[in-house]
């Protein structure tokens, strides 16, 4: 076998230039994306003589017939152009996730005129605020049961809205105190509205407000002497409780992040995704990746990162992100998840805290 490659471009053609790189087989396929401050630093490393490349990457290069480059105007470009690459040609050498498992999702449909809570699958729900994802969907059933005990919003069908708005009678769920909604004629549009901005407001991390309120309540209707109300604000607490026990306290109360934690070796790595909003975990996600090339650290952390937020609401992107391993482009990062987010984000490394004494 050669030690060269016949389609090894010629000294200084390649441009020094940030841009997106593919390798092609034969047929025109594409076999890997990759991306560059400097294309012609990051592609000579894939043109040594191919006893010194790793066995994975020398086939790679050896599958492939030809290579070829676009320059772009910036890194977060180049950035831009790999995720968007490698999204529609999903290329055998890039890295292959096994996450197909679909998680479960809290989701509350902000755009309806009564929003209602569901478990769902589905990311991609009109005007929905989602929450999650859940390891099983009985975690969320649990969590809205808890839930609507403290704030009752809608649990019923579209068809059985619609049907109750206009006979005038109860929705079933309504009728069995389990829907919360205008529907179960106990409150107007406007009053559920209000009662939905509680409820995603305490799933976003605003948990110490209601449960300092339901506190309040709890020992002012005591003080009155008015037990059944007291008794009632004391189960809503227990409820509240028994939801933020689910979902240990891990930073700071007002902290909102994502935090990655990655164990790898060769030729696989795991991935755990933790959503922590208001201090608290409230959602994991759980990633398989296979490794075609030699690929670790940082330059795996840029990849996961590029997926997890390639196509993520603005809403589901934190202000801060920590990993295990900074990638070396982890400002161009940061500057593209901005733009996605229009917030800033900090990409961090996580730092182990100190035993308490």
């Amino acid at each position: 076998m050669a030690d060269q490659l016949p389609y090894k471009p010629k000294q200084g053609e390649i441009p020094t230039d940030p841009g997106v790189y593919r390798f092609r087989d034969r047929d025109g396929r594409i076999l890997y994306v990759g991306k560059a401050k400097s294309l012609r630093a990051r592609l000579s490393n894939y043109f040594a003589p191919l006893h010194t490349l790793h066995e994975r990457t020398r086939r790679m290069v050896t599958t492939a017939a030809s290579v070829e480059w676009t320059v772009v105007g910036s890194d977060v470009e180049a950035l831009e152009l790999e995720f968007m690459w490698i999204q529609e040609y999903k290329p055998p050498f890039n890295v292959r996730y096994k996450d197909d498992k679909s998680y479960p999702y809290l989701a509350v449909t902000l755009a309806d005129e009564a929003p209602r809570v569901i478990v769902t699958r589905n990311h991609r729900i009109k005007g929905a605020k989602y929450f999650g994802p859940y390891p099983k969907v009985w975690a969320v059933h649990d969590t809205i049961d808890l839930m609507i005990k403290v704030f009752p919003i809608r649990t019923c069908s579209d068809a059985s809205y619609k049907k109750a708005m206009a006979t005038g009678r109860p929705c079933f769920p309504g009728q069995i105190g389990r829907c919360g909604g205008p529907c179960s004629m106990k409150v107007t549009i406007e009053e559920h509205r209000a009662i939905v901005d509680d409820f995603v407001a305490f799933l976003s991390g605003g948990d110490e407000r209601f449960r300092t309120e339901l506190t309040r309540r709890m020992r002012e209707s005591a003080a009155a002497l008015d037990y059944e109300a007291a008794a009632e604000y004391r189960d809503k607490l227990q409820s509240i409780d028994a939801v933020l026990s689910r979902s240990a306290l891990v930073l700071a109360p007002d902290m909102d992040a994502d935090l990655f934690g990655i164990a790898e070796d060769e030729l696989s790595a795991a991935v755990q995704h933790f959503v922590v909003r208001g201090g608290r975990v409230r959602g994991v996600r759980a990633t398989t990746i296979e490794k075609e090339l030699d690929i670790a650290g940082g330059e795996l952390v840029d990849q996961v990162l590029q997926r997890v937020y390639g196509d993520a609401a603005a809403a589901d992107i934190p202000r801060q992100i920590l990993v295990p391993h900074l990638p070396d482009d982890a400002a161009d990062l940061e500057a593209w998840l901005r733009g996605r987010r229009g917030r800033n984000v900090a990409i961090s490394v996580a730092q182990r805290a100190a035993r308490p004494s």
